[in-house]
């Protein structure tokens, strides 16, 4: 580790391969909680690179949990946090969602680190019991149309460095990593990224990938379409800028989707929504996610018909359905 922190004073940047054999030994536990606290602290005063963040994934899916859904035509809605925003789940409740008007999702989470609530402590909050056992997967794909994966039961390295991400309370490298190693390879992904940067990181990445994408960034630094502003996505269709008036909306106050100080408070705005009592804005905000998600597997329909879909299974209670059927 001596050495590879020189490397990163130095300012100088790893190969895939090199990459990957650092993601391998901090899996294997091969570093102490000291050296990888430095590690990721150092690493974090830089902007990764491809090689880097491809290296990272490669060692993530090959010591990942082999988890096969290939019979099913699944969609992921992951964000990759660390945007400083604390917004409500948003993503989480999209992929109820889109799962409620009768697509596949198969839920990429993990626990907050840079923001009090992530995908997984509202989850586990409502009484999800976390699995990993392929047969408990497709049982709930079959019966709520979406199965939730908790990243620590499925990647060894995110279960060995979440106590210090914990305690660094910041973004790290990490962040980057979670939407690229969903471990049940799912043929679509929506993502949310917190930069530009990133985001054409993600689009090269996607791009060599057999993978349906579309990646979203909010120019306001938000890692998903927040309404407080236009967004910009980047799909096999290319790059566009997309104006929130266009879509037939009018700019919302941030504070109208902020999260809750607590992961209770988090937790009644995300039952709010799906039972049907949430507000104009975190509805919209939710049905336009929900929508740029249904576009990425039917590309050929438009955003108007795909919101509609995504209303509909919102307002028929449909999403709620998928939700109680998941936790059943």
């Amino acid at each position: 580790m001596k050495k590879i922190l020189n490397h990163l004073f130095e300012h100088k940047t790893f190969s895939r391969e090199e990459s990957k054999e650092i993601l391998t030994n901090i899996t294997l536990g091969k570093y102490n909680a000291s050296q990888m606290a430095a590690f990721m602290a150092a690493y974090c005063m830089r902007s990764i690179t491809v090689e880097e963040l491809e290296g990272f994934r490669d060692g993530m899916l090959e010591l990942c949990l082999k988890t096969d859904l290939s019979d099913y035509e699944l969609i992921d809605l992951c964000g990759t946090g660390g945007d400083g925003k604390d917004t409500f789940n948003i993503s989480t409740l999209a992929s109820f969602v889109v799962a409620g008007a009768g697509y596949k999702v198969s839920k990429h989470g993990n626990y907050g680190v840079s923001s009090g609530c992530g995908s997984s402590n509202v989850m586990e909050y409502l009484g999800y019991k976390f699995r990993n056992d392929i047969d408990h997967l497709k049982k709930s794909l079959d019966d709520a149309g979406i199965c939730f994966l908790h990243a620590p039961l499925f990647h060894a390295a995110m279960k060995t460095v979440a106590p210090i991400r914990k305690e660094l309370g910041v973004k790290t490298f990490f962040n980057m990593l979670g939407p690229l190693v969903n471990p049940a390879r799912p043929k679509y992904q929506m993502v949310g990224v917190f930069s530009l940067e990133l985001a054409r990181l993600y689009a090269y990445l996607y791009q060599k990938s057999k993978t349906g994408y579309t990646i979203v960034h909010a120019l306001e630094g938000y890692d998903e379409i927040s309404l407080t502003c236009d967004f910009k996505t980047f799909s096999p269709a290319g790059e566009h800028i997309h104006s929130i008036s266009d879509l037939g909306f009018e700019r919302i106050d941030p504070t109208k989707i902020g999260g809750g100080s607590t992961v209770q408070e988090s937790a009644e705005i995300f039952k709010s929504v799906l039972d049907g009592e949430g507000s104009t804005e975190q509805n919209n905000v939710v049905l336009c996610n929900a929508a740029v998600a249904i576009r990425t597997i039917k590309p050929e329909k438009s955003f108007a018909d795909c919101f509609y879909e995504a209303e509909e299974s919102l307002n028929s209670g449909m999403a709620l359905r998928s939700f109680n059927r998941l936790l059943s």
